[in-house]
């Protein structure tokens, strides 16, 4: 069956109620519209494992140069250099070499101390509390903190940069909003003055190497141009903030609406790697990608045509029975990959720091609070164009 056959069956990544739980609606594009079309946007979905694990491998037919969110596509603006995530190669390969050299093992477990720092302080701060907002609390504050330390930004300006971010993907409404060239320019000008105080203050940071990295094109070394570091540090900030922040969320939800499995992490905590795992497969922060379709294809039967959008949602295939048994059950001890960091050359760079920062994060949790349960009444989820999570989460500890 296609998705035109399924009257019943509608999908809409801007409807706020469909975005708040879609997993049903998922679980039946799976079974029922494997190859889903929504007429009023006029996007295709692919849901199933077998058909996003290799969508997202074919850059070549399903491009990411246009957007990898619908709401970029179909604005039809043009993204500065930089955003590695809307880029296709030889630009994209070009891009994410630099970026590679930034986002080395090394680094990144030099800086776990410092994020445990910024830990203890969040939560040393909420001793005594019986009750606190997981998102507004901690879960905002730690990756804020330490891509901000990754990028030589102080904490003083922070805060405004994390506001100004969820300021412009924020949205307020359902339904499609367009995507101005302006938005991209406001995101990365509000680096501007660090930018050009780190060219005259070089330091051990991120900033300082993009400032002194070299890209080879056309045979020769060139340095970055101003737009490439501003584009850069705009996305580094912007999308290791999200991400991160949703994935801390996830993690205390479903730890309280599964307390069997939140004890034997706090017997043992060597099963925690593997129960962030489970959380970045049963909750996507990222759980939907758009592409643009470069040529004819063909999908469950049916001919999609070039210059379609289509949406790759991997949110959907982390819990496909074909897959996974019992795939809509959260289970800790679940073991094999999941598509939430994606795959493929755009496979997420900073996903080895996302891992070590939800993992820090919830090692100190539960060091203080072995228990805990949310306060649904007063929960809120956040919504985006491309990110996916919760935008407050009180919850009572004991």
């Amino acid at each position: 069956m296609t998705g035109a056959s399924i009257v019943d069956l509608y999908y809409d990544p801007f409807d706020f109620a469909i975005d708040d739980d879609p997993y049903p609606i998922w679980k039946r594009m799976r079974d029922e519209a494997p190859l889903y079309y929504n007429e009023k946007y006029n996007f295709y979905a692919l849901s199933r494992y077998d058909d996003v694990a290799p969508g997202l491998h074919d850059w070549d037919t399903y491009r990411s140069g246009k957007g990898t969110t619908l709401d970029v596509i179909m604005s039809g603006v043009e993204v500065p250099p930089g955003v590695i995530l809307f880029e296709d190669p030889p630009l994209h390969d070009l891009h994410r070499r630099v970026l590679s050299r930034v986002f080395t093992p090394r680094r990144m477990e030099a800086v776990e101390p410092l994020t445990r720092q910024f830990c203890v302080r969040a939560l040393d701060s909420l001793t005594g509390s019986s009750r606190f907002d997981v998102i507004g609390d901690f879960g905002a504050l730690i990756p804020m903190r330490t891509i901000g330390y990754l990028l030589g930004i102080p904490e003083e300006g922070q805060q405004q940069i994390r506001d100004n971010t969820d300021a412009s993907i924020g949205l307020k409404e359902g339904g499609f909003r367009a995507v101005s060239e302006a938005t991209f320019e406001n995101a990365y000008q509000l680096f501007t003055d660090y930018i050009e105080w780190r060219a005259e203050h070089p330091s051990d940071d991120l900033m300082t190497q993009l400032l002194r990295a070299e890209v080879e094109e056309d045979g020769k070394l060139r340095p970055l141009t101003r737009i490439e570091v501003l584009t850069y540090t705009s996305m580094i900030a912007g999308a290791g903030n999200e991400t991160t922040t949703r994935l801390i969320g996830f993690i205390a939800q479903l730890l309280a609406e599964h307390p069997d499995q939140r004890r034997e992490l706090v017997e043992d905590f060597s099963l925690i790697p593997r129960a962030i795992e489970e959380v970045l497969r049963y909750q996507a922060p990222s759980p939907v990608q758009a592409r643009y379709v470069s040529r004819d294809t063909e999908s469950h039967g049916q001919k999609i045509p070039e210059g379609s959008v289509m949406l790759l949602i991997n949110g959907s295939a982390n819990r496909d029975e074909r897959r996974y048994p019992n795939g809509e059950s959260f289970d800790i001890h679940r073991t094999g990959a999941h598509l939430s960091f994606g795959q493929g050359l755009h496979f997420c760079l900073g996903s080895s720091l996302a891992r070590m920062q939800a993992r820090v994060a919830l090692e100190e949790m539960l060091k203080r609070w072995p228990e805990w349960d949310v306060d649904y009444r007063d929960a809120a989820m956040a919504h985006t164009a491309s990110v996916r999570g919760w935008g407050k989460l009180p919850i009572v500890v004991g």
